[in-house]
């Protein structure tokens, strides 16, 4: 069987906002594409959570260039939320993002997560994630510490049998 996209839930901004949830998800997919493009009010990151779980269970490694240098890196751990973009995007620069939640239901393992993101002119990152949890991931949350411009959208979609 091929795997299938399945949409889950999407939502647009029709005016600023700082926190994006996916609720209610169901449990009948064996992973989550996560898929945004954004613009904000300033400059700042999208920040991660599952399950509303404030608790210091994430943990990261990151790679990122900017096209004028050598890149970085970077690593966090124990962390009570993650960051997901290194690229501080604008009202004149998109940032889009694409975060992939593999095995999120199930309640045998710790939760991985990749995520590839960029904007036009700033930089392109990607890292792996890790949420120390076994609970199923039923809830997404997305917080910006400014906020998205009108005209965001967030898509969330099922995989069958990834």
């Amino acid at each position: 069987m091929a795997a299938t996209y399945t949409p889950i839930s999407t939502y647009t901004l029709s005016s600023g906002a700082t926190t994006v949830s996916f609720t209610s998800i169901p449990s009948i997919y064996t992973d989550l594409v996560l898929v945004a493009n954004c613009t904000y009010n300033g400059s700042t990151n999208w920040y991660l959570r599952f399950n509303n779980d404030s608790n210091s269970y994430y943990s990261k490694t990151v790679l990122y260039g900017t096209g004028s240098g050598s890149g970085a890196s970077a690593r966090n751990t124990s962390q009570t939320e993650t960051y997901i973009n290194v690229s501080n995007g604008n009202t004149s620069d998109p940032n889009m993002f694409e975060i992939n939640v593999m095995n999120y239901a199930n309640t045998n393992t710790y939760k991985t997560f990749l995520c590839r993101e960029n904007t036009a002119t700033q930089s392109v990152g990607s890292f792996v994630g890790l949420y120390r949890s076994t609970s199923a991931i039923n809830r997404i949350d997305l917080t910006l510490y400014t906020s998205s411009t009108a005209g965001a959208t967030f898509s969330l979609y099922g995989i069958l049998a990834a």
